[in-house]
């Protein structure tokens, strides 16, 4: 058993039939499960639809959850079943014959190292990022420049988009997205990667910051 004394204190509101935890439930976790589910369906209004049958599946099997995960996990893996069953794309797999290739690229910095000067991993930045309040200019597209960064987000391949959201926009742990998406912790990490590193890239040219 998993299950935190927070954990164990909503589920015994919940099975009593205590409506102000339910609705404190909804209220922590709804919006970042409608972001979760946008990562497997085609819009933003299929993934509220798909959140809205989730609550009633929560609902319906509170009483045969055993607490082998944490709640949020648990209600979570219903989301991702119930979104793919509303015709979500086929997830993209790695080849186990690119699997050296993505261990090496997973080790490779997110910066690229000509950035720097001096020894590896004890340099300075060459040309570091432009600081963003240096230039009011900017400051003036900074709304524009995050839908952009929004539509990068969405535009990911759906595992770097599921992995990038959970683990930097949520705050879940490696573990928890690993148990979430049923990934290795060297696949998590891959994936992680390549998303920041994409993102990363977009933040600076949008920004001026690569030089």
């Amino acid at each position: 058993m998993v299950v935190s004394a927070s954990d164990a204190d909503v589920l015994a509101r919940l099975r009593a039939g205590d409506q102000a935890a339910f609705q404190d439930l909804v209220a922590k976790n709804h919006a970042a499960m409608v972001r979760f589910a946008s990562g497997f369906v085609p819009s933003r209004a299929v993934a509220e639809d798909v959140v809205q049958d989730t609550w009633i599946a929560v609902i319906r099997g509170i009483d045969g959850f055993e607490g082998r995960s944490t709640l949020r996990t648990w209600m979570f893996r219903i989301l991702a079943n119930q979104a793919r069953r509303r015709g979500v794309r086929e997830q993209r797999t790695v080849p186990a014959s690119s699997l050296a290739r993505e261990l090496a690229e997973a080790e490779q910095p997110s910066v690229p190292a000509e950035r720097f000067t001096g020894p590896r991993g004890r340099g300075a930045w060459a040309h570091p990022p432009t600081r963003w309040s240096d230039q009011p200019e900017e400051r003036l597209l900074v709304a524009a420049t995050f839908g952009r960064f929004a539509e990068a987000v969405s535009a990911l391949p759906e595992n770097q988009r599921r992995v990038v959201v959970l683990r930097d926009v949520e705050g879940w742990t490696s573990e928890e997205v690993c148990e979430l998406l049923d990934l290795t912790e060297v696949n998590q990490r891959v994936l992680l990667h390549r998303a920041r590193s994409t993102l990363r890239a977009l933040l600076e040219q949008e920004l001026g910051g690569s030089r």
